[in-house]
């Protein structure tokens, strides 16, 4: 999701009324921890905003746990009304980046239609170090406040098609 054009402080001002109700699931990765606390940051400043209920945060050891763990949550307790998924991997020297981000990327689509709920992808896939650092509170804003601006308007969305 790009703010190429706007900034992305103009998405704290979106029509957010009547998240009040909106139970929230939150999964973060321990890996890139630096990032990914940054990233949690801007969500819950979000959610808090909004009024949002925080029903459950799980920290897991890397991106590749986002997936189960999401599942879990959605099992244990059906009242969730969506999730946000947070995690940060950095383009190293072998393949396993592409395996790791391909894998996350589908199980978090098959959780998603599993359930019928959203989850949204907060997970950055970076080159390096930099790019991961500008957009988790840097020069191109905080991801974080984007993808939990994301979660509410698709409960939202939800709701009204329910």
């Amino acid at each position: 999701m790009a703010t190429e054009g706007r900034p992305s402080s103009s998405l704290l001002d979106t029509d957010l009324q009547d998240s009040a109700t909106f139970n929230i699931g939150i999964v973060v990765s321990e890996w890139n921890e630096d990032i990914t606390n940054a990233l949690l940051e801007g969500a819950l400043v979000v959610f808090k905003n909004a009024d949002a209920n925080i029903m459950h945060l799980a920290h897991v050891p890397g991106a590749f746990e986002l997936p189960v763990t999401a599942q879990m949550l959605l099992t244990k307790d059906p009242k969730l009304d969506g999730i946000l998924v947070i995690g940060s991997v950095i383009q190293g020297e072998t393949r396993h980046f592409d395996f790791v981000c391909q894998g996350v990327t589908q199980g978090i689509m098959d959780v998603m239609l599993k359930f019928n709920k959203p989850i949204s992808f907060c997970l950055l896939t970076d080159l390096n170090l930099q790019q991961s650092v500008d957009r988790s509170g840097g020069k191109h804003g905080n991801k974080g406040t984007e993808c939990a601006v994301t979660l509410l308007k698709m409960i939202h969305l939800q709701k009204a098609i329910q």
